[in-house]
């Protein structure tokens, strides 16, 4: 999340109550998760085992809750508890605002488009043109949606990130702030659950067809092309490249990537990242052929 202009390490520490170490002038320009964080942006950490990667990330402020070391041309924010204090900066900079119309005054949408009844558009939202959004389809705020797209009744777009830190009582969420981002000449089948990301875009990439009832973690990266069936389920930050296939009830872990041209056959989970232009199958997904025969050693072994 980018925010709106461009504020300095003092005012930020201000902002969440913490200390800081570094020039109370040091530009920041937003906030992000560690894998998609970017120069002049903050990211949190809150755990030993995860310093060194905050710290030598693309992040040019860490939010974290130790003394450490400063790298270099960075920041940090001292926090008893980074990942509070990041929710206070998600809330801060995107506060949640109600929706006053069925459709936001702010929303902006193309020439050609048509909207069914009962569709909700939240406010910031973007739809180009000569899209087709079918009846109780709801689009939270702040998502863009590119030309020609089609989607079907009861897809949600943009809904929170499942993505939960285990207190002693209760489990506490991290704010969502990012968007759903989909690109031209996608269809999206009905009753499909798109999750916005946590600070960045969860992203649908052009000419990308989805069947019915798919859900899609937040901030995954889909490229274009791509051929998604019935109840495929896709956890948060993975990236699918292009004219990958999944088909039915395919099930894929987080923080993984599937290579161009790839086809995961019916009922797989994918428990690694999976390489290009290969066929894959079973549980855990390995190629087809080599899961065949495996399958096949072990009837004999059975006999």
């Amino acid at each position: 999340m980018r925010f709106p202009k461009t504020y300095n390490l003092e005012t930020i520490a201000q902002i969440i109550g913490c200390d800081y170490i570094g020039d109370p002038n040091f530009e920041v320009l937003g906030s992000n998760e560690i894998h998609v964080v970017q120069p002049g942006e903050i990211v949190f950490v809150d755990h030993p085992k995860y310093y060194d990667k905050a710290l030598n990330s693309n992040a040019s402020v860490i939010l974290i809750n130790k003394e450490v070391t400063c790298p270099e041309g960075k920041a940090l924010l001292i926090s008893d508890d980074p990942f509070r204090d990041f929710n206070k900066i998600s809330t801060y900079f995107r506060p949640f605002q109600q929706l006053e119309n069925a459709i936001s005054l702010s929303a902006k949408i193309g020439e050609g488009t048509i909207l069914q009844p009962n569709v909700i558009i939240g406010n910031n939202v973007t739809i180009g043109k000569n899209c087709l959004i079918h009846a109780n389809v709801i689009i939270y705020d702040n998502t863009i949606i590119g030309d020609n797209v089609i989607i079907h009744s009861g897809t949600v777009l943009g809904a929170d990130a499942f993505y939960y830190k285990k207190r002693e009582t209760f489990f506490d969420q991290l704010i969502s702030c990012g968007r759903v981002v989909i690109e031209d000449n996608v269809t999206i089948g009905a009753s499909c659950t798109i999750d916005k990301g946590v600070t960045g875009d969860t992203t649908i990439g052009a000419g990308s067809k989805l069947d019915n009832q798919i859900q899609i973690g937040h901030d995954t990266v889909i490229g274009k092309m791509c051929l998604i069936a019935s109840q495929v389920g896709i956890a948060g930050c993975v990236v699918i490249e292009d004219e990958v296939t999944l088909w039915g009830q395919v099930g894929i872990i987080s923080g993984i990537t599937i290579g161009t041209k790839a086809s995961v056959l019916a009922q797989s989970g994918v428990t690694k990242s999976l390489e290009p232009s290969k066929v894959y199958f079973g549980t855990p997904a390995e190629e087809n052929r080599e899961k065949l025969k495996q399958i096949a050693y072990l009837k004999r072994l059975i006999k």
